[in-house]
């Protein structure tokens, strides 16, 4: 049974500014699922947070490469040190974001993880969007939330794509993408570079549950595997409160079911939430079913729960019978 430690990553430094006076609300993220109790419901150990660098999208123009670069790279090598102190402890890491872009710091610990055991690790990729934009598909980059997968399998600038001279931290062959829509944009560069590849309507068609499995096994000759959760991958019905919300996705019950089948095994390493945005959920209803959501679909990694042995009451001592009296 491994505990899990809930390490919060509180960084928008992936996302462009919703409006020229605003920063992007998902920094806020952690502190709203922790406010609706989550540790509590989750038993789990407080890891503390890991605070980003300064968001200052400054003068960015199309054509500079990836947004906050530097202080990508920065925080994405202290947060995979975080991430593999959790792991090496025996621990379940639940990485509470923030944007996509905290996926580099997860698949750096990974790739260090994997060369540490001689294997390799994989990536299961949950969310409404492939974030797969890169220089080799795209006119120009800019925001690290919408290439995350791009980058973690190699592609585009090294100062993000091969921190550490580990570049890719996941092979192609390795990562299987769940919950996208049927209509995304690089869908078939997905599927032609080797990926696995279940859009939202086929998780619902062929069933959560069912779903996990077969990502499971899509990942056998691994040596363990990471889960990345974007929020958007619900649907904006049940799930408005995401920096791009679209329709097509599943529902809370199909996500619990996902989770649930996918960390029911120790080749599970860890997982991330992701862009939750608690600036379009002013009275909490939705951080308060997002923890009800990630309650139930992490209960394989519960301590089950006891029930208490009824009290046998002690046996009386029996009554003498009093002696009679001449």
């Amino acid at each position: 049974m491994r505990r899990i430690a809930v390490l919060d990553a509180p960084s928008n430094l992936g996302l462009r500014p919703p409006t020229e006076t605003s920063v992007p609300g998902c920094a806020k993220a952690p502190g709203a699922l922790r406010d609706k109790g989550l540790l509590t419901r989750l038993e789990a150990r407080d890891a503390g947070c890991l605070t980003p660098p300064r968001y200052d999208p400054g003068d960015w123009r199309p054509g500079d490469g990836v947004a906050h670069a530097a202080q990508i790279h920065s925080y994405s090598v202290r947060l995979a040190e975080r991430i593999g102190a959790i792991v090496d402890g025996g621990e379940f890491p639940l990485v509470l974001g923030g944007d996509c872009s905290i996926l580099l710091g997860s698949a750096l610990a990974m790739r260090r993880l994997g060369e540490e055991v001689g294997g390799r690790i994989g990536l299961v990729f949950v969310d409404g969007h492939s974030d797969f934009r890169h220089p080799g598909n795209a006119p120009y980059v800019g925001a690290a939330a919408g290439e995350d997968l791009a980058l973690v399998t190699g592609r585009g600038q090294t100062e993000l794509a091969g921190i550490e001279g580990r570049r890719p931290y996941f092979r192609d062959t390795d990562v299987v993408v769940l919950g996208i829509r049927e209509h995304d944009e690089y869908r078939l560069d997905l599927q032609a570079a080797g990926f696995a590849v279940r859009p939202a309507t086929a998780v619902r068609a062929e069933g959560a549950r069912r779903t996990a499995q077969w990502a499971r096994e899509r990942l056998a000759d691994c040596a363990g595997f990471w889960v990345h959760v974007d929020v958007d991958v619900l649907d904006p019905a049940v799930m408005p409160a995401v920096d791009a919300p679209e329709a097509g996705g599943i529902a809370l019950t199909e996500l619990e079911l996902l989770l649930a089948g996918l960390v029911n095994t120790t080749d599970c390493l860890g997982m991330e939430l992701t862009v939750f945005d608690p600036d379009h959920d002013p009275d909490g209803r939705y951080a308060t079913e997002l923890v009800a959501a990630l309650t139930t679909g992490l209960t394989p990694l519960l301590p089950p729960k006891r029930t208490p042995k009824p009290r046998v009451p002690a046996p009386r001592k029996a009554t003498p019978t009093p002696r009679a009296v001449a």
